[in-house]
């Protein structure tokens, strides 16, 4: 492993905890890092990643991973997707289930992306790792989570990651299954 300890950067204090305990069972150390870096709007969240973690290495100039991730409902065609943060920030999870009022297809996918940048990183370019966590919006918001948790039930189980608690949720989530990819990526080189 090139990086003894990596960088995760987020402002997402949440987010920093299930990064850290995920990684912790690969014997991959992650430090806290909250950079103010630009997060440009694309249509895609490799793109989005891609470009945290570029400009996230351009200030640290070590090992760096970023997450971005998007809900993605099926019957809103993708929204919020890449517009996620923005969105839960404007509407929350009571305008999606406002949106989702009277539609049947409940189904949706929650993704993450996980992007590796360091001094090793062919061509400048950050490395990509996707997880991918196929289930349906809830008909309301159950459980004490953050972000999409409490209206987001996985394929397989009839309680929302909220419900789950951090635990089992941190088992079946997209982002231990990006953070896996990127692990196990990790501990071959």
């Amino acid at each position: 492993m090139r990086d003894k300890r990596i960088a995760f950067v987020t402002s997402n204090e949440h987010k920093f905890r299930e990064v850290k305990v995920i990684l912790e069972e690969y014997g991959i150390e992650v430090e806290h890092s909250q950079l103010a870096i630009v997060e440009i709007q694309a249509m895609r969240i490799e793109e989005i990643a891609s470009a945290k973690a570029k400009s996230a290495y351009e200030i640290l100039r070590r090992g760096v991973i970023v997450e971005d991730d998007a809900l993605a409902i099926d019957a809103l065609n993708g929204f919020p997707g890449p517009y996620s943060s923005y969105v839960f920030k404007t509407i929350g999870n009571e305008g999606i289930l406002r949106l989702m009022h009277n539609i049947k297809d409940r189904s949706a996918s929650f993704i993450s992306v996980i992007a590796y940048c360091s001094s090793s990183s062919s061509d400048g370019e950050p490395l990509i790792f996707v997880g991918k966590v196929d289930g349906i919006i809830a008909e309301s918001i159950r459980g004490n989570g953050w972000g999409y948790d409490p209206i987001f039930i996985p394929k397989g189980s009839s309680r929302t990651y909220a419900e789950m608690g951090d635990d089992e949720k941190n088992r079946v989530s997209h982002r231990r299954l990006a953070l896996e990819r990127f692990a196990r990526w990790l501990k071959e080189r």
